[in-house]
């Protein structure tokens, strides 16, 4: 009855304790993963910029369609008629042509519109990465953060009652009005603080709900196995296999080696835009040529004397040479963003190892037999208050730490592209 109350109490200072809520949503990093997947608007989004990149291809490969001209006569002023088109008094001429391209500019238009495809796959790739790997820490960051929350729930409930009992014991003049005071004060620091917590959670899960399509007034309980803790060396991944997994799968450097492609492709495709196409037409003219019913073949080319195409040539030439560049910049920061987030790893596991992971449950264990010992008499108030503040505080690095260790395997998953860590 006393829990409920302590609950109800921090309702109405307006906020929720988790796992409180009864329209909620138990939900494992793995089922996040495939709501992310089925549901995030910015993939799906992306996808259809792949579409439409596809639909370049179809462009591509159509021939120019052939032109049909044809003339009539207006006005015959002999015989006073309008679009006469007898074979006495009337005239007209018809004429059906074709542009042929040359220098197998339509095979390049492919070509490039291929390797836009594959550009447009890679973005996608990329964006999925990117966000994949944003939906993995925070699903850790709020998961923790829940467990620290949790904490701050028991010592509330816990203080609580020892509020109340002190106040009864100040009544019988059993303890002095300033130990009083100060566990009281001691509550409210440690409601403002989960208050602030809350509202971080509460921007945490914002983030998930967005990214899993999930609806804004569902509330989360993240659930997280110990073996996904646990299941996972760092020690075991070299330095280099990690480099030469990220040179393989990253798809941003992908993306800037086949825009590379991309402009060698155009390249190709301008210098044969130098090269005139024919159009071949055949006509068919009643009386206005010699003789009467004449019947023609034409062939039009232009001649290249003064534009041949020099400008996008020059402009495809150094979109390759920018091209080079950015992608040698892209292995560059790659090499780097690996070996930081390698050397970053390897410190956050030597520090998480090097704890005594005993130590939280023993603590636990001490906090109770502090409690009791303070309302027996046997430490005093200050002491009491600074085993408390020293569990909560352990409690929440220990968090922070298990957090930090599990963004750093996403981060390594992150920059080599691909998921060594599952």
């Amino acid at each position: 009855m006393k829990r409920q109350l302590i609950l109800c109490s921090l309702l109405l200072l307006g906020f929720c304790p988790v796992g409180m809520t009864q329209d909620s949503l138990k939900l494992s990093l793995r089922e996040a993963e495939q709501l992310f997947i089925k549901g995030n608007y910015e993939l799906i989004a992306q996808n259809y910029q792949t579409e439409q990149a596809k639909a370049e291809i179809i462009t591509a490969k159509l021939f120019d369609n052939p032109e049909l001209s044809y003339e009539n006569l207006l006005y015959n002023h002999e015989t006073k008629r309008f679009l006469e088109t007898s074979k006495a008094t009337g005239q007209y001429s018809a004429q059906i042509s074709q542009l042929i391209k040359l220098a197998g500019k339509r095979n390049k238009n492919i070509q490039l519109a291929n390797t836009g495809v594959k550009m447009a796959e890679y973005e996608y790739f990329d964006l999925m990465r990117s966000l994949r790997y944003q939906l993995r820490t925070d699903f850790y960051k709020a998961y923790y953060a829940q467990q620290s929350a949790a904490i701050y729930e028991q010592q509330i409930h816990s203080l609580t009652q020892l509020l109340a009992a002190s106040e009864q014991q100040l009544k019988l003049g059993n303890i002095a009005l300033k130990d009083l005071i100060r566990i009281k004060s001691l509550v409210y620091n440690l409601k403002n603080e989960y208050i602030s917590l809350l509202n971080d959670i509460e921007d945490m899960e914002s983030s998930l709900k967005v990214m899993t399509n999930i609806k804004p007034d569902v509330a989360l309980q993240l659930t997280l196995l110990p073996e996904e803790e646990q299941n996972f060396s760092f020690e075991k991944q070299p330095y280099l296999q990690l480099l030469e997994s990220a040179k393989a799968n990253r798809s941003d450097l992908q993306l800037a080696r086949t825009a590379v492609s991309y402009a060698e492709n155009n390249l190709r495709l301008q210098k044969a835009n130098a090269i005139p196409d024919v159009e071949l037409s055949v006509s068919y003219d009643l009386k206005g040529n010699y003789p009467e019913k004449y019947t023609g073949l034409g062939v039009k080319i232009p001649l290249p004397l003064f534009s041949r195409n020099q400008g996008e040539i020059k402009k495809a030439r150094i979109a390759i040479e920018a091209g080079n560049m950015n992608f040698r910049q892209k292995e560059n920061v790659l090499e780097n963003e690996v070996y930081n987030s390698y050397k970053s790893a390897i410190r956050t596991e030597s520090l998480y190892q090097s704890l005594d992971h005993n130590f939280s449950t023993d603590f636990t264990k001490l906090i109770q037999e502090v409690t009791k010992n303070y309302r027996s008499r046997n430490i005093s108030l200050i002491e009491f208050l600074d085993f408390y503040d020293s569990y909560k505080e352990n409690t929440l690095q220990l968090n922070q730490l298990k957090y930090e260790r599990m963004n750093a395997k996403e981060e390594i998953n992150y920059v080599t592209g691909s998921s060594i860590f599952k």
